[in-house]
């Protein structure tokens, strides 16, 4: 839900921005891949959100510690600066947040910049499915002792 109103409110104001201002819109055919990457960010969200309730049912902390660690890989994904910036071996490191590819996939559609890969695509939905999978086994696993630990 909250991702609904946040992409409304952006579609929103891109259309602003490109009515009443100069700014022109870089739309492409890469806007078809829009449900695609929406569809790997749920799957992302869902695997990481089935492994950390599964963890934090017997370690209570630890919902403090994804806290910070969120936090902390918001600036591991290339979110306010483009993947082009960065080189070497750090670019190695960026490239493996599954994140990585699809941010610089709503970036590539919808403003016409960035690098879209393909391959950074690929990485970022066969990391999603493989979490879902060892999310969704972890917690059958866990959800039968939930009532004892909680």
């Amino acid at each position: 839900m909250k991702f609904t109103v946040q992409f409304t409110f952006f579609l929103i104001l891109l259309i602003y921005y490109a009515s009443f201002t100069n700014y022109e819109l870089h739309l492409s055919i890469h806007i078809l891949l829009v449900p695609v990457l929406i569809i790997i960010m749920a799957i992302l969200g869902l695997g990481m959100g089935m492994v950390i309730s599964s963890f934090t049912t017997k370690y209570r902390d630890l919902s403090y510690l994804v806290t910070f660690g969120f936090q902390l890989m918001m600036y591991a994904t290339p979110i306010v600066y483009p993947v082009s910036m960065v080189k070497g071996k750090l670019l190695k490191v960026l490239l493996l947040n599954p994140m990585s590819g699809v941010v610089e996939g709503f970036r590539f559609a919808f403003l016409g910049c960035g690098e879209f890969n393909l391959g950074m695509l690929a990485y970022s939905a066969t990391f999603a499915l493989v979490l879902l999978v060892i999310a969704i086994s972890l917690f059958n696993r866990v959800e039968k002792s939930f009532m004892d630990t909680v």
